[in-house]
């Protein structure tokens, strides 16, 4: 129950696209608000953006417009589709899943933007 594990980091060039997905197992995904988070070296681990159970999302001002966070509850999957890449958005992205009081985290995976 809870485990998430983050697909489809890699390296692009600024101005590209990625996107990136987290597949859950358990059956509380459908009732969990989802989330991406992010850690650049030296840096806290910040939001990126979440989605709750009625689809309503949240961004970081940093990301809003080139980001986009989307669920499919069918497959367990939330996905952050990412626009306009720039190298300050390198960082590893975390997904995260909320249940009422519980809480899950992905192993993370890496994310580089090359100027």
């Amino acid at each position: 129950q809870g485990q998430l594990v983050e697909f489809g980091g890699g390296l692009v060039q600024a101005g590209g696209s990625l996107k990136v997905s987290c597949a859950a197992s358990g059956s509380i995904f459908s009732m969990s608000t989802m989330g991406w988070y992010r850690q650049a070296p030296g840096k806290q681990r910040e939001l990126v953006a979440t989605i709750t159970k009625d689809d309503i999302t949240n961004y970081a001002d940093s990301v809003v417009g080139r980001f986009t966070i989307s669920r499919d509850n069918a497959k367990n999957t939330v996905y952050l589709q990412m626009n306009s890449l720039k190298p300050e958005d390198t960082a590893v992205y975390y997904c995260s899943l909320r249940y009422g009081l519980v809480g899950y985290w992905g192993q993370g995976t890496q994310v580089t933007v090359s100027s």
